[in-house]
């Protein structure tokens, strides 16, 4: 999935729907909702952002867009993605090392992981991480790719995807199946609990790009999370589900701003990166193709 938008654009100005909302339920909950404001998408599309109050959750239903939005994998406006990805993986490798249970042995996997390039961050970490992601090329962890044969996630990671799912607890019951996983590492930015803003007060709505369709707030997550059986661990922009019961003081150990550098290093340093050993793998793939 592409990356987040900070920019709000001047085509997300609130206005007044020229036709009647039509009534909805939340399609998590199934409760009544309400139309917290409309909005032009991508400068030409009106989009009603229904409000949950039962679910925390504020979203848009049935966006007639995305084919559009999704024309190229990364959006334009994403002009973070680098520094977002370095980051994330040192974060990644904090948390994966010292508060999952396995010190990094396991096997990881980065779903809608766009271009490859977290997965390959991950592995020069030394972490046996891998990659999928059905709308996107794989460039910079080809080869790399996960299926069944890599055997149960230890966790999977979804950075920036939340937003752009039209179920987010369908998204993450498929993933976590699918993966044979128990954990869930994924960003998302939160709006402040039962104060989804209005349009004009908050740039992840990112109505130019128009791939940003669901929003919760931290007490949303805690919900959604118990819906799906798991429990929810706040790490800031950096959230946690598991159906595991993990030691608290270790992922907040592991994302202290101050110490996450330094974990990462010492995870990488005893994992030792995996950038030679997956030359000869692929190297290895490749012959026996030719031969």
């Amino acid at each position: 999935m592409p990356g987040r938008s900070e920019c709000p654009g001047i085509a997300g100005k609130r206005h007044e729907s020229r036709t009647s909302v039509i009534p909805m339920n939340c399609h998590l909950c199934n409760a009544p909702t309400r139309a917290h404001f409309t909005a032009t998408v991508l400068r030409k599309y009106e989009a009603v952002y229904h409000y949950c109050e039962a679910c925390d959750h504020l979203f848009v239903n049935e966006p007639a867009w995305l084919e559009e939005a999704y024309s190229e994998a990364l959006a334009t406006e994403d002009t973070d993605v680098a520094t977002r990805n370095v980051f994330t993986a040192l974060r990644l490798a904090a948390i994966d090392y010292l508060a999952l249970g396995e010190r990094g042995e396991g096997t990881y996997t980065d779903v809608a992981g766009g271009y490859g390039l977290l997965t390959r961050l991950m592995r020069d970490l030394g972490f046996n991480y891998f990659w999928s992601d059905q709308y996107a090329e794989n460039l910079f962890a080809r080869g790399f790719e996960y299926d069944a044969a890599q055997g149960a996630c230890q966790a999977v990671s979804a950075i920036e995807v939340l937003e752009h799912t039209l179920n987010p607890l369908d998204f993450i019951e498929h993933t976590l199946a699918g993966h044979q996983s128990d954990t869930l590492i994924f960003t998302t930015e939160v709006f402040a609990d039962n104060t989804p803003p209005l349009a004009d007060d908050w740039g992840y709505y990112a109505f130019d790009t128009g791939q940003h369709i669901a929003f919760f707030s931290r007490q949303g997550l805690t919900r959604l999370a118990r819906r799906l059986g798991m429990t929810y661990y706040p790490l800031g922009r950096l959230h946690v589900f598991s159906r595991k019961s993990l030691p608290r003081w270790k992922l907040k150990l592991a994302s202290h701003k101050l110490l996450v550098i330094p974990l990462a290093l010492i995870a990488a340093s005893r994992l030792g990166s995996r950038r030679g050993r997956d030359r000869t793998i692929i190297r290895h793939r490749t012959n026996k193709t030719m031969a």
